[in-house]
Parts: structure tokens; C-alpha cells; sequence
């Protein structure tokens, strides 16, 4: 998206959360961090002059695009969600679908299991609710010098991944178990394809509630909503 942008001329910024150490650079210029709840979300666009935002946020940062909805409501900037559509599963997919984070502790089995939790960093010590299971988990940045479970090892990595690497990594690991959140595209399926080739069973877990709002799930679509909003490159 921040290549079609700035390719096509398009006047844009771009805001990076800042929860990784080193972000990906981007073509566009880039603000990092949080803008202070809708409020500051609001003092923003007006500041800049945004005349349309796009929300191109992770699918479980709820906060997030839930601030983007109010903020965009109160000051009248047009918002468009751009949105991977979630996975679903397949005839030989295992899936137990969960609400949330307890959900998936609870949906954990009894004894002990060797799980790949690839749901991020930000949630991981909720899992020391099942302290019986080892967990692997698979982060963008080194973890420092503790990890926030107890028996689990870490790897670093950054996608997107591969069915075969994927599979390699379950095998060498012992995977029983995957929990994953339902983030949709093809930058972290991997994981899920090699499991559906190893039958090891996935906890998946729902995204969350946020507002209504235009969704677009292409770059075509946004690029078209943005034509419809009014939104030209400079020079145009």
C-alpha cells in the first residue's frame, strides 16, 4: 500500500505503532507511535490536514481501529479499513475456534502438550495460566533476557514464511498444538498449511469486535475507494 502511494504521487503518511525495534522503512513519510486515544487521533488529523485515512492496522488491534472510527466520525475524514479477509478452514484443517485469549487457554489440553504460540508478544504472559505446556514462540525481536513464560524458547524471525520452513520448524519442535490469532493473508498461512499436512490441531482465535466501517480487502479496492472519496496524487 505505502509503495502504490507513493508511486502514484499520492501526498501520505504513514504511522507505525513503534512496538517493534526495527520497523520495515517505508516509501512514505513515517510517524511512529500512539496519538493519545481519539482525542489526539482527532488533534492529528486536523493538524496535518488528512482528508482521508486508510486503517491498515493489524486485524486484532481493536483499540486502534476502534479510535480510528470516533476520530474520523467527530472531525468527518472518510475512513477505509484495508483488511486481509480472515482464513477459514479447510476439510482436513483441525480447527477449534475461540472467542479470545482464555478461550484458547482453555481449550488447551490437560496434559501437558508442546505448543507453537504464534499469537505476537504483546499477550504472551496469559499463558502462564497452563504452566503444564512448553511454548514456542516466534517473534519479530529478540525477546531480551527473560521471557515472560517460564518453559518456552524463542525464535526470531520476521515473515512472511514458508509451508516448508513452517514444517521443518513443527517437526524439529514436536509441535502438538498450534494457537494462533485469525490474522488472514498469505504472510503467516504457513503455519497452517503445515499443519494441516501433519494433522496437528490449531486453536484459532476470532478477531474482535470493532465498528462498522468500510472494508476494502485489496489494494484495488482502496486505491478504487479512494477514487470514489475524492483522493487524487499531486499534479492530478
Amino acid at each position: 500500500m505505502a509503495k502504490t502511494l507513493a508511486d502514484q504521487g499520492f501526498d501520505a503518511v504513514f504511522s507505525y505503532a513503534g512496538r517493534t525495534d526495527k520497523p520495515v522503512p517505508q516509501p512514505l513519510p513515517t510517524r511512529v507511535g500512539g496519538f493519545g486515544g481519539v482525542d489526539g487521533l482527532c488533534a492529528f488529523l486536523k493538524a496535518e490536514n488528512i482528508t482521508h485515512v486508510i486503517d491498515a492496522t493489524h486485524p486484532f488491534a481493536a483499540q486502534m481501529s476502534t479510535n480510528a472510527v470516533a476520530a474520523c466520525a467527530q472531525t468527518g475524514v472518510p475512513l477505509c479499513a484495508f483488511e486481509r479477509a480472515p482464513w477459514t478452514a479447510q476439510p482436513a484443517d483441525a480447527w477449534t475456534h475461540v472467542p479470545d485469549l482464555e478461550g484458547a487457554i482453555a481449550a488447551l489440553p490437560h496434559d501437558p502438550a508442546r505448543v507453537f504460540l504464534a499469537i505476537g508478544k504483546q499477550n504472551l504472559a496469559a499463558f502462564n495460566a497452563a504452566p503444564q505446556h512448553f511454548y514456542l514462540l516466534r517473534l519479530v525481536d529478540p525477546p531480551g533476557e527473560m521471557l515472560p513464560l517460564q518453559n518456552a524458547r524463542a525464535v526470531v524471525a520476521r515473515g512472511p514464511f514458508d509451508v516448508q520452513g513452517d514444517t521443518e520448524l513443527l517437526r524439529s519442535e514436536s509441535i502438538t498444538h498450534i494457537v494462533a490469532k485469525n490474522a488472514g493473508g498469505a504472510g503467516a498461512e504457513a503455519k497452517l498449511i503445515a499443519a494441516r499436512a501433519l494433522q496437528i490441531p490449531v486453536i484459532l482465535i476470532d478477531r474482535p469486535h470493532v465498528p462498522q466501517r468500510s472494508i476494502r480487502d485489496t489494494l484495488d479496492g482502496v486505491l478504487h475507494w479512494l477514487a470514489d472519496h475524492g483522493a487524487t496524487p499531486r499534479g492530478v
